[in-house]
Formats: structure tokens, sequence, C-alpha cells
């Protein structure tokens, strides 16, 4: 019984390190001190209008039954969950998701103890693998969503620096955005235009959007708009050096890709090679690689051969991240 518990959470820990290794390597997203500071800036404007501002708007509100299952009831304390699908634009409730990753993980498994010839002690590792593919899902969909958004987010402010110009007001501004550009970034200044008609302050409804989308060109925006209101000025020409920054800034970070892309190549695979060529000898000679988990010398060995995995990937990130 103990070489079958100490299989599985060799399994779990080899899924675990693939899909951290894909994930460490990406090119992440922490906080800047630029973005740092326009989150002060913005923790410091109280919120206008009645109630708890951390209630979610009534605009996204899923209806008036109050009736909950165990599933949302249990999702309901991971807003994170919630967040992430909404930057990803997915309309499905969290919990239907965390649905489906359960069934895909059941399918996984399953499917191993089915299939003539597979180990069974490979079934935690696929349901696994395969209970991971929605997140992942998510993640590209979210990712590939942003990206979009900040890769629109100059020619929208050209845009609206024109309309300004033209004599149009700002919420007319957002409106034409909305309606002459494409998605994604159509659907978010097209939110802030409707809440702003169902009478939510300007200020509130940027403030929601640079929330939703966590980028940091969108709350320099967020911010010098709700300023220019406070203070005065040519809001035209503020997003008009907005779009050049934002221009520029992007420029610099497809350099940044372009020289760290062999980096974070080289760091997938070595990363990953040690997990596939286990399960390569796993298949080609079973007794030789249960040896591993027979005797306490390889057991230690595995989860030496775990903790240098991520650490590797971890100052492997650390090399190929640079911020800009």
């Amino acid at each position: 019984m103990m070489p079958i518990l100490v299989i599985a959470a060799i399994g779990i820990g080899i899924a675990a390190l693939v899909a951290f290794a894909v994930t460490a390597l990406s090119p992440g997203s922490e906080t800047t001190t630029a973005e740092e500071r326009l989150q002060v800036l913005a923790a410091r404007r109280p919120k206008s209008g009645a109630g708890n501002s951390d209630e979610p708007s009534l605009l996204l509100a899923g209806g008036l039954d109050d009736s909950k299952d165990w599933v949302s009831t249990l999702t309901s304390s991971m807003p994170a969950l919630g967040t992430y699908m909404d930057q990803a634009n997915v309309t499905m409730a969290p919990a239907h998701f965390v649905g489906i990753c359960v069934a895909a993980f059941v399918g996984g498994t399953t499917a191993v103890f089915l299939t003539p010839g597979v180990p069974v002690l490979l079934a935690p590792l696929a349901g696994l693998v395969v209970g991971a593919l929605p997140l992942f899902w998510l993640r590209m969909k979210r990712a590939r969503r942003l990206a979009q958004f900040g890769r629109q987010l100059p020619d929208a402010l050209e845009l609206l620096g024109r309309s300004l110009r033209a004599g149009h007001s700002l919420a007319a501004g957002f409106g034409l955005i909305a309606n002459e550009m494409n998605e994604p970034i159509s659907v978010e200044f097209g939110r802030v235009f409707q809440e702003q008609n169902f009478g939510i302050p300007l200020e509130e409804a940027l403030d929601d959007m640079a929330s939703r989308v966590p980028n940091m060109d969108v709350r320099f925006f967020a911010t010098a708009v709700i300023l220019q209101r406070q203070t005065g000025g040519d809001l035209a020409e503020i997003l008009d050096k907005i779009g050049h920054l934002v221009r520029e800034r992007i420029q610099i970070l497809g350099q940044v890709q372009a020289l760290t892309g062999e980096g974070r190549l080289s760091g997938i695979v070595l990363l990953a090679m040690p997990p596939l060529l286990f399960l390569v000898m796993l298949w080609m000679n079973k007794d030789y690689v249960m040896t591993l988990f027979s005797d306490p010398i390889g057991q230690k060995l595995l989860i030496m051969a775990i903790i240098t995995q991520v650490v590797g990937a971890l100052v492997i990130r650390k090399i190929v991240t640079i911020k800009v």
C-alpha cells in the first residue's frame, strides 16, 4: 500500500511541477512601482454613492434568486476565480467552471482504468492533467484578451482625443469607441458608457474598468481622466501623450520578449525534460523506475529532484522577467 501512495504523490508532484514551469516561465504580471503608486492614488479617492462599495454592480448581478447550492457557496468564498473569469470575458458561473474541472478529473482517471495496458498508478496523474486543461484554457483566453486590449488601447486613446477635439463629450467618446472598435476594448468601454448612462459616476466606472483590466496603461488613463475632471486641463492633449507612451512601452516590451524568448524556451525544455523522461522510462522499463519508489534513497532523490526543479524554475523566471 505504501508504494502506491508514494507513486501517487510523485505523480501529483510531477503534474504540479510541469504546470508550475509553464506558469513560472510565462511573462509575469507583477505590480510595478508606477502601478503601486496609481493604486495608492485610487485608494485615496472616496467612492461616490451610498452603500457598500465592495458590493458588485447591479448591472452584473445574476438575478433576484438568492438560493445557492453548495458549489456556489464554495466558489463565492473565492472571489479571485470570478475576477479571473471576468477578465477572460467568460460568462460562465464559477460554480459551473469548477464542476467542469472536477468532471474532467474524473473522466481522465476513469479513462486510465478503462484503457488496457496502461498502469493503474497513472490514474491520478492523468486525472490531474485532464482536470487542469480547463484552467490552462482559461489562462490562455485571459492572457490573449488582455494582450489584445493592450494593443488596441493606443488607437482607442487617439480616437477619444479626436472625438474631444471635434466637440463631443467624454461619455460620447466612450460610446464611439464601443461602436467603432472591435472586442475586447469595445466591450470594456461600452460597459463604462452603459454604467454612466445608468447613473454611475464616471470616476467609479473608470475605477471599475481599471479593476477588471489589470493593465498599468489603463490605470494611467483612468487616473489621468479622474485628475483632469478635478483639476481641469486639456484632456485631448493628455490622451495623446498617454497613447504615445503606451505605443513606446509596447515596442520596448516586444523587444524584451524577443530577446528573452530563447531563455524562456530553454527553461521550459529543461524543466519538462525530467518528467517526460520519467514517463518514457516508466513505459519502457517499469522495474527499473520502480526502484526509486521502493528504495528509501530513491524516494529522497525524488524529493530532492522536485525541490531543485522548483528552485530552477524560480531562478530562470527571475532571469527572463524584465519589467517594462
